[in-house]
C-alpha cells in the first residue's frame, strides 16, 4: 500500500503533506495557500455568508493541522479536505437551523406548501412547533447519511457543482457521482420517513 513518502517523488503536494505531517509549519502553510480559496468558496456556498465562512475556515484548518497525521493517500487530499470542510459547515448550519430551507425540494409537497405561503402570514404557535420538529428530523437525517453520499449531496445541492465538476473534485467517474447522488436523495427521503415525528 503506497504512503505519502512513496508518492513524494512524483507528486510535489505529497512532499508538502509528508513534511507537514512531520510538523513543518511552512509546508503546511503552502498546503493552506494552495487549497484555501476552493475550500473557502465551498463553505461560502454552503453557508451563504462570507463572514461565517471565514470563521469556519479557521476551524477547518485547525482541524486539518491536528488531523494531518491520520491522512492516508488512499483518498485524494482535496477529497479529505472537502469532507472536513463539509462536516464543519454542516455543524455550523445545524446550529443556525438552515438545513431545512436548503433542502426543501426533498421534502413532501405538503411541507413545501407551508413555506411557499406569503411571507406576511405569521405562523401559528402550532405551525412553529411543527416546523422546529421537522427541522430537527431533517438534521438527523442529513447527519445519518454516509459521508460519501453527504459530500456529493452538498457539492451538488449547496455548491451547485455539475456532475463533471464533482467527479473531478472527488476524483471519480461521473457515473459514480450520479449514482451516489441518486442514493443520497433516496436515503435522505427514506430516513425522513423512518425518523419518529415526536
Amino acid at each position: 500500500m503506497p504512503d505519502v513518502t512513496d508518492l513524494a517523488s512524483v507528486d510535489p503536494e505529497a512532499e508538502l503533506i509528508r513534511r507537514a505531517q512531520a510538523g513543518d509549519e511552512n509546508a503546511f502553510g503552502e498546503l493552506v495557500r494552495s487549497h484555501y480559496e476552493r475550500i473557502f468558496r465551498h463553505v461560502v456556498a454552503m453557508t451563504r455568508n462570507e463572514h461565517d465562512a471565514r470563521d469556519i475556515c479557521q476551524e477547518i484548518w485547525v482541524t486539518v493541522w491536528r488531523s494531518l497525521k491520520s491522512y492516508r493517500v488512499e483518498a485524494k487530499f482535496s477529497t479529505w479536505l472537502y469532507a472536513i470542510a463539509s462536516r464543519r459547515a454542516i455543524d455550523h448550519l445545524r446550529k443556525r437551523r438552515r438545513w431545512f430551507d436548503r433542502f426543501l425540494p426533498f421534502l413532501s409537497n405538503d411541507q413545501t406548501e407551508e413555506v411557499s405561503e406569503p411571507a406576511s402570514s405569521e405562523p401559528t404557535p402550532r405551525e412553529r412547533t411543527e416546523r422546529v420538529e421537522r427541522e430537527a428530523r431533517f438534521e438527523q437525517a442529513i447527519e445519518a447519511l454516509p459521508p460519501k453520499y453527504r459530500v456529493v449531496l452538498v457539492l451538488r445541492e449547496i455548491d451547485g457543482l455539475s456532475y463533471e465538476e464533482i467527479a473531478q473534485t472527488l476524483q471519480c467517474r461521473t457515473g459514480t457521482v450520479m449514482s451516489r447522488l441518486f442514493n443520497a436523495r433516496r436515503l435522505l427521503v427514506q430516513k425522513l420517513k423512518d425518523l419518529p415525528c415526536d
